[in-house]
């Protein structure tokens, strides 16, 4: 029995891509299919950033594929092509940036600082080439979660330009690596607001794919300036279970709105607290807020993390999650949640004109 084009697709649709939310052949990944005798190739193109998950998601592939009659073997490619999407579309590029993502909070406490740390870590490992903006003028702290000691300064060019320092595989840029760590920033909105856009077009990011920028808690002044000078493809909304962190992010949540920068989804910090004696599990600041606040606006659950000692003093060293125990659970969530936000930009529909023709062939 000859094998058909209609049979491989039929196979592959029985599959759904955990984050993208549908099978390859609906979400327009498959690029090409080969038929030659009882041998088929198919060629698979992620938009979203999956060192990880390609080489087992290849092999599954390739097994429904082989108990098609007629086929001996199949061999199925999965590659990564990250493309430039953004959401103001009146914005020009960011020079050397794909896409821009940014994580926000309503309010401060809730570990926004803490998630995009693994969120830029986690990217990094599963392929893409990442940067992290610190923006939280007044209180800058990625320096101290990547690692970096105090009182390194970045490298200026040409008396204008800011060159990144790099920990962990990260090109990361931050006011803290600009002033004394000890000495407050007193500045007013607009200059902080100022500061922020040096910083970001001032720095010489080296051919990012993601932008992560850690923003300030809150609604303000720099949060209308980065809407309104950076093109920004997606926000990640950190809130915990408790009622008051809730009613702030729900203030994020409209605010991106209104901007029209897409919410790509929430995560939920301190979800529960197991104990480290007995295991109990207990959840301290309520239960379940971070998935209604999902469902209210239409978005995804990102991750929902614990209250974690490890998380906590993993970052305070300079070693993130992430990077700390990469195998563990947690490091886990964070790469999942990782490819699902890469998933979502992709899906945005943004850039979709720059996607390369499916060619399918039966020899």
């Amino acid at each position: 029995m000859s094998v058909t084009r209609e049979a491989v697709e039929a196979a592959l649709r029985q599959y759904t891509d955990p984050h993208l939310n549908q099978d390859p052949v609906s979400a327009g990944c498959v690029r090409s299919i080969d038929i030659n005798g009882d041998r088929v190739s198919v060629a698979l193109e992620l938009g979203y950033a999956a060192g990880l998950f390609r080489s087992g998601w290849a092999q599954m592939l390739a097994m429904a594929i082989e108990n098609l009659d007629g086929v001996s073997r199949a061999d199925v490619q999965v590659d990564c092509l990250i493309r430039p999407h953004k959401a103001q579309d009146q914005l020009p590029s960011l020079a050397n940036v794909k896409n821009v993502v940014v994580v926000a909070s309503g309010k401060g406490g809730v570990g926004k600082s803490t998630t995009a740390a693994n969120l830029a870590l986690a990217l990094a490992r599963e392929g893409a080439r990442v940067g992290m903006l610190d923006a939280d003028i007044y209180g800058p702290s990625q320096g101290i979660m990547f690692g970096i000691a105090e009182g390194t300064k970045p490298e200026i060019r040409n008396q204008q330009a800011f060159v990144p320092l790099k920990a962990h595989g990260v090109q990361v840029m931050s006011m803290a690596f600009l002033t004394d760590d000890r000495t407050p920033v007193v500045w007013r909105g607009p200059m902080v607001s100022g500061a922020l856009i040096q910083l970001i077009t001032q720095s010489l990011w080296d051919d990012l794919d993601y932008l992560v920028v850690d923003m300030p808690p809150g609604t303000g002044d720099i949060h209308l300036t980065l809407a309104q000078k950076v093109p920004v493809a997606g926000a990640v909304i950190v809130t915990t279970p408790q009622d008051l962190a809730l009613l702030d992010a729900k203030k994020g949540v409209e605010m991106f709105r209104k901007v029209n920068i897409p919410v790509l989804g929430v995560v939920e910090n301190m979800a529960v607290h197991i104990c480290s004696n007995c295991g109990h599990a207990e959840h301290l600041f309520g239960e379940g807020g971070g998935e209604k606040l999902a469902s209210q606006y239409g978005v995804e659950l990102l991750a929902s993390l614990p209250l974690s000692m490890a998380i906590r003093s993993q970052a305070d060293a300079g070693n993130p999650t992430v990077v700390a125990d990469p195998e563990s659970q947690l490091a886990m969530i964070y790469q999942q949640m990782a490819r699902n936000v890469g998933a979502r930009i992709a899906q945005s529909g943004v850039g979709a004109s720059a996607m390369p023709n499916i060619v399918i062939s039966e020899d």
